[in-house]
């Protein structure tokens, strides 16, 4: 699958403690629907026997014609159409529309502190956020309101930032803004620039392009597809590197002799 699977790639490298693990497990973290299979996939074979059960119950609870329909997509991995054929579970012949809610949400007991903010009082906002612990902050960055997440996509811990990525609620109009932040990490630019669809939006090219943060040989990946307006722009801004402001003239040059860029 081309889709970046930014918090599972976490649980790939073992860098995800127990606690969360366990939620996991229960399906009480809810990320992307492939993501969410591919991380219960995953933790059936994962040291602690806990854990391993309780992944293979939320699977098994998962309702049996959402998860045909959900196989019957185009985009899903052989592998994991394997995995499930061994269950006794096969593709849809109508496959689900591509959205990207969870097949399986178990709710927490908990009330979602990001939910009670009014979007009318952002310090309100601000204020929960930083009250939250570690697994508060990563069921909010998945779960939470759009504030929630334009405050989570810029957190110290990678994995909150790549779990904003991964929920279901992201839009296309945030993942644009995130592309144009400078105060967020590399690796969130790095996943945003790998997302095909996402960059198939004009707008996160270019502030990809005309981020400071974004690894030069990224920006440079995303300079062809810019219009004069933003190649005059870059061409001047001191704020990106000198090799990409000497691209962006270069670009205009030769756009304005007809000859080929290279």
């Amino acid at each position: 699958m081309s889709t970046p699977t930014p918090l599972l790639d976490f649980f790939k490298r073992g860098e995800v403690a127990r606690d969360v693990r366990l939620l996991a497990a229960q399906g009480a973290l809810a990320p992307r629907a492939h993501e969410q299979l591919g991380i219960l996939v995953l933790l059936l074979e994962d040291a602690d026997r806990e854990i391993r059960e309780v992944a293979d119950a939320t699977l098994s609870r998962i309702p049996i014609p959402a998860l045909e329909a959900f196989l019957g997509r185009s985009d899903v991995p052989l592998g994991l159409r394997e995995f499930f054929g061994d269950r006794g579970v096969f593709p849809a012949e109508i496959p689900a529309i591509a959205v990207d809610e969870p097949l399986i949400d178990a709710e927490s007991p908990q009330s979602e502190p990001e939910e009670a903010a009014s979007a009318e009082d952002p310090q309100s906002v601000i204020e929960q956020v930083a009250q939250m612990g570690f697994t508060e902050r990563l069921r909010a960055a998945m779960r939470g309101s759009r504030e929630v997440r334009a405050i989570l996509i810029r957190d110290s811990n990678k994995m909150i930032a790549a779990a904003v990525l991964s929920s279901p609620k992201v839009t296309g109009a945030e993942i644009e803004a995130f592309a144009r932040m400078a105060n967020v990490s590399e690796d969130v630019l790095r996943i945003i620039a790998s997302n095909r669809v996402w960059t198939k939006n004009y707008g996160v090219v270019a502030g990809l392009a005309k981020n400071p943060k974004t690894p030069v040989a990224l920006s440079m990946n995303f300079l062809g597809r810019l219009n004069n307006r933003d190649l005059v722009g870059l061409s001047t801004d001191r704020n990106v590197a000198e090799a990409l402001r000497i691209s962006a003239r270069k670009r205009i040059v030769a756009a304005a002799s007809g000859r080929p860029t290279t």
